[in-house]
This record gives C-alpha cells, structure tokens and sequence, in this order.
C-alpha cells in the first residue's frame, strides 16, 4: 500500500480548477464554523487548509474534499464549551488536543481495518443522527440570525432566550441572514451548475452590508491573522482526562462515519473505489495536524466534493479511469465499503 494518495498528472488542469472549486466553497463555510465553535474565523480557516491537504495527500479516495463539517463543528462546539467553562485558562487549548487524539483514534481505527464495519450501521440511524445535528446547528443560528451573541447554556440556553432575542433583534443582520438564505434557496438551478450559490451568498451579503447598511452596526469577522499558525502543544488535565479522551474517541468516529460516507458518495458518482482504512489514517493525520495549528476538525464534505467533481469531469478525469466502472457497479451491489 502506497504512502500518500493517488497522485497523478494526466489531468492537471481539472485537479488546479477543482482545487480552486473546493477552495471557494470551503471558504466561507471554514469561517463561519469558525465563528460558531467559539475557536474564531481563523481557526476555521486553519482546519481547512490541514485538513483538507494531509487528508487528501495522504488518504485513500482520489476526489474526495475535507474540511470541517456540520457535524464536526456541532461536537467541537460542544467540546470547547465544556472544557472553557472548566478550566477558562486552558480550556482551549485542552479543545485541540481531543481535536489530535480524535486524530489519532482515527489513524488506529485505519490501522486495525475497522473502516469496513461502517456499513453496519442502518440508514435509519444514520439518518437521525445527522437530522439531529442539522436542528441543533438551526437553534445554534437563530441568534446570530437576528444579529446577537449566542447566548449561553447552548440549545437549552437558546431556548431559553428566545423571547429575549426576538425583542432585541438587530434589523439589519436579521435582513442580511434572510437575504443569504434566500440566495441559497432560491438560486436558479442553471446558475448553481457555474457559480455555488453559496459564494454568491457571501459575495452579495458582504457588498450589500457595506453599501445599504454602511452606517449600521453590524458585527464582521473581522482581521484575520496572517503567517504561519502559533503550534499547540498537547494539554492535558487531570480532572479532565476521562472526558478528553471520550471526546475524542467520539469526534474521532464521527468524523470516520462522515467521511467514509461522503467516500461512497464519491465513488457512485466517479465510477472508482476507495480505500477506507487508508482514508481512515490520512483524515487522523489530517486532524493531528489541524489540531496542532489550533484548527477545527475536519471530515470528507459532501457538498465540496460533489460541487468539485463537475470541474474534474469538464477536464477529462472520468475519460482516464474507464476500468474501474466495473469495480464501482460490482461495489455497489454489494453494498460494501473497501
């Protein structure tokens, strides 16, 4: 088995477009789950660039795209909350370090060849727990929705508050959040196949707030650092050790459900095979190092990948890969991961 990813360059033109396809996309999405988690934009952006280049230099599917996920971030939210609230000096730094042992589970879990044993897992389940984390990022939102610091305490806490924030709200950012999902929803499907609606989004949301609402109070991400990330050094507490480790075995399997789910997805969609157990090892090599650089966890991302597969397939990825149809529909009707 061969140390990094399938790498070849008889289809440059459409790897550099589809690297230019995912990056754009990863972009906004890097920040925003930034912002989120409570570990800030760069954070986010930091998780992107780790996670999206170990994991595909040293993984085993060849289109597919990470970077942190809905799911990934719901957990880290969770995580970073729990150990800032316990311990505020070293809480954050704490929250990286699950973040690199949920890497390193996931190295283990490729090691021992547990990727396989995924398709065990029923639909239904599957299905419930992603439509649970997709509420809990919605209640997550409503207050930055309407323009206000999330409060805290989480989903209850939000709750809690919403009468609060809804005499509160914040009439320009709650126009702008309105308008970006509009734009998100509503876009012509023609438009969606050239530009993802969610960099339009972005694009219209940040002219309009500088132009329309020029005088108005609206929060912004603000400056983002330049240069190299400052390293995180493994931290640990005593008090804290068990949940660290439980946190990161969960992130850990979290993020291999994930991914190896977007990896079949790929596959259908590309005619080729993955290699689970070794997509396994290089997403945990990918989450080491993004955890190390004080970036958010990450995971293979269906929506990058599929909105990139269109650009590889305008350069000819698919005309050099003909033989692996037959590998890809005997796969599929096995119904299994390799």
């Amino acid at each position: 088995m061969s140390i990094t990813n399938q790498i070849r360059f008889n289809n440059l033109k459409g790897d550099i477009f589809g690297g230019v396809t995912a990056a754009i996309v990863s972009l906004p999405l890097a920040l925003a789950f930034g912002v989120a988690s409570g570990v800030g934009p760069i954070g986010g952006l930091y998780g992107a660039i780790c996670v999206g280049f170990f994991a595909a230099l040293f993984g085993g599917t060849p289109t597919l795209i990470s970077e942190p996920t809905g799911p990934m971030t719901v957990v880290m939210t969770a995580i970073v909350a729990s150990l800032t609230a316990s311990n505020p000096e070293q809480g954050l730094a704490m929250a990286f370090t699950v973040v690199m042992l949920a890497g390193l589970f996931q190295i283990i879990f490729g090691i021992f060849k547990l990727g396989k044993y995924v398709t065990l897992m029923p639909y239904s389940v599957i299905s419930g727990f992603m439509s649970g984390i997709g509420v809990i990022l919605i209640i997550l939102q409503i207050a930055p929705f309407l323009g206000q610091a999330p409060p805290k305490g989480g989903v209850l806490g939000t709750f809690m508050a919403i009468p609060q924030l809804l005499a509160n709200v914040n009439p320009p950012e709650a126009i702008l959040g309105a308008l970006t999902v509009a734009i998100i929803f509503l876009m012509p499907k023609q438009v969606k196949k050239i530009v993802p609606p969610q960099l339009i989004a972005l694009i219209v949301g940040t002219v309009i707030s500088m132009t329309v609402f020029q005088g108005a109070e609206i929060r912004r991400i603000g400056e983002i650092p330049v240069g190299l990330p400052p390293l995180q050094l493994p931290t640990f507490s005593a008090g804290q050790l068990t949940v660290m480790f439980v946190d990161g075995v969960m992130l850990g399997m979290l993020g291999c459900i994930d991914t190896l789910l977007t990896a079949v997805v790929a596959d259908s969609l590309t005619r080729t095979e993955h290699k689970s157990d070794k997509e396994l090892i290089g997403q945990g090599i990918g989450n080491i190092v993004s955890g190390i650089c004080g970036g958010l966890p990450g995971a293979g991302a269906t929506m990058g990948t599929v909105l990139t597969l269109p650009s590889l397939k305008a350069w000819g990825f698919f005309i050099h890969r003909p033989n692996l149809l037959i590998q890809d529909l005997s796969s599929m009707s096995r119904g299994r991961i390799s």
